[in-house]
């Protein structure tokens, strides 16, 4: 019986492949830059110098500027709202609110440019982001606000303010992206690593829990 050889030719990208790449690689740069520069001071010239890209390419996935910005800051609330939805009114608070802090530092540490900017463009009246904060989000926001008064009526909770229960998990959480450069001076570091991150969310899980009345263990 013969056997077939394995061709020794490499795999070729597909043409979608080949896309989300090069989509995914234009928009860490353009993170970069938008954090690093702002709105302003950021080019498609500049973005497609440092992607290694034609300006062309570049224009070819984005079409202008604005829409790779919107981009950008639509990437990142998707992430952050894709985390409140995952908390439930069926799950103990001591288990879901343990769970979402602990993704929302996770998430300060793996996108702290694009949670600068989204800082940026709110401090600025959210000229280009007023829409979606005022559809999506708040819609995601009311839904896990009506999760929180589910675990009031339950009992699992003290009767806090679940408005303001969100606002301060957002605060304490997207700290250690928007001050990230304060806390490493601070620290005496050059940046934040494993262990700050870790100590953080420890910390406001206790802070937390405990300000809400839920038993730990």
């Amino acid at each position: 019986m013969s056997v077939k050889k394995q061709s020794s030719k490499p795999v070729r990208r597909s043409l979608a492949r080949i896309r989300k790449d090069n989509s995914e690689h234009i928009l860490k740069v353009a993170e970069r830059l938008f954090s690093d520069n702002g709105y302003n001071g950021t080019t498609i010239q500049a973005i497609a110098k440092e992607a290694n890209l034609p300006k062309a390419n570049v224009l070819y996935y984005f079409h202008t500027k604005e829409a790779l910005y919107k981009r950008v800051l639509s990437n990142i609330l998707s992430i952050w709202m894709l985390s409140m939805n995952d908390m439930t009114e069926d799950q103990h608070p001591r288990d879901a609110l343990r769970s979402y802090i602990v993704k929302k530092i996770r998430q300060s540490k793996e996108h702290p440019h694009a949670s600068r900017i989204f800082a940026a463009e709110v401090l600025h009246g959210a000229p280009y982001l007023k829409e979606q904060l005022e559809t999506d989000l708040k819609d995601q926001f009311q839904t896990t606000c009506q999760v929180f008064r589910q675990w009031i009526l339950k009992k699992w909770m003290d009767p806090v303010s679940p408005e303001h229960l969100m606002f301060m998990l957002w605060s304490t959480t997207q700290a250690y992206a928007d001050f990230q450069v304060q806390s490493s001076i601070l620290l005496g570091k050059t940046e934040l690593d494993d262990q700050d991150y870790n100590e953080g969310a420890d910390l406001i899980i206790r802070m937390v829990l405990k300000g809400c009345g839920i038993n730990q263990v």
